[in-house]
């Protein structure tokens, strides 16, 4: 039986699938506890591309755990993302770099930095540990990093992420641009998803004070090509507003190759977008220049805002 549980969010993305393996694998190789990678939802595209290239399976699916349970958390921290009886679990340890949301009664490990993608952390952890970082392991951690900094081009990106993804690409034996380029591809491929999968694939409840909201991200190489379902997409936002109770539904069709996003806002608190980016909503849209990090660029903006 799994002593320790290692899970990052709801909707994970690569940083999330990655860094729950490689988390399970540190704590596994240090003899610390008997640990195993989960995941709390469906893979995407960019990540099952990462797991095809290494010939890997995806963590197993973990829909419930018993009270009591010992948990490892990583690229998450919040209540809201993570799995429903957080607050009855032993939460051995925290790596994430994402901001501080959580109260526990008792003391635990944690590991939060500034950064661009929990793995370059982990790539710390390992190194301050003198663990081995393996081929395999080197191209989880480089592909998360690649993912979460857009290639190095996101606004979150940092001198530890680059300092990171240099040291990894040269073990993982892997051209950074072209194997990456091609991975943010894979994951920008939206043919085989549902409207409701694909509002559900990068989502995240962020409230803004008072405004109650969810941030939906996509990443895309072809804005033209997402915006072809807008209407189906503003259909759906608008159950999941009036089913969630939601003041408001951001979904950031993020371009890859040329740095922006295209927002569709619905809600009755949209016009806080016009107010944060001084752009005008025309049929609930608006193209946001140089906008492609929902952490840096969308959450602090839109906060100050409200």
């Amino acid at each position: 039986m799994v002593k320790t549980y290692v899970f990052g969010h709801k909707s994970p993305d690569s940083d999330t699938i990655t860094s729950s393996i490689v988390m399970a694998n540190l704590e596994n190789k240090l003899g610390n506890t008997d640990a195993k990678a989960y995941r709390l939802g469906s893979i995407n595209k960019e990540t099952e591309f990462i797991l095809n290239y290494l010939n890997m399976d995806a963590p197993e699916l973990l829909e419930s755990i018993e009270d009591g349970s010992d948990v490892i958390l990583v690229d998450h921290n919040s209540p809201s993302e993570s799995i429903d009886n957080l607050n009855n679990l032993n939460i051995l340890k925290i790596v994430d770099h994402h901001k501080l949301a959580l109260e526990t009664s008792y003391p635990l490990f944690l590991r939060f930095e500034p950064v661009g993608c929990t793995e370059t952390i982990l790539f710390k952890l390992y190194q301050e540990n003198g663990v081995e970082i393996t081929k395999e392991i080197a191209t989880l951690m480089l592909s998360a990093i690649v993912s979460d900094t857009l290639l190095l081009k996101s606004p979150t990106t940092t001198e530890d992420d680059i300092s990171a993804v240099k040291a990894l690409s040269k073990i993982a034996e892997v051209d950074v641009e072209e194997y990456g380029l091609e991975m943010l591809k894979a994951g920008t491929d939206l043919s085989s998803f549902t409207i409701d999968e694909i509002l559900q694939l990068d989502a995240k409840q962020i409230d803004f004070k008072d405004v109650r909201s969810i941030i939906n991200q996509v990443n895309t190489a072809s804005i033209d090509d997402v915006m072809e379902m807008k209407d189906e997409l503003e259909e759906g936002i608008s159950k999941i507003i009036d089913s969630e109770n939601l003041d408001l539904f951001i979904l950031l069709i993020t371009d890859i190759v040329n740095s922006n996003s295209q927002v569709i806002a619905l809600g009755k608190s949209a016009k806080l977008i016009e107010k944060a980016y001084g752009v005008e909503l025309i049929d609930n849209t608006a193209l946001l220049e140089g906008v492609v990090s929902r952490k840096k660029q969308v959450v602090p903006i839109m906060t100050e805002s409200a």
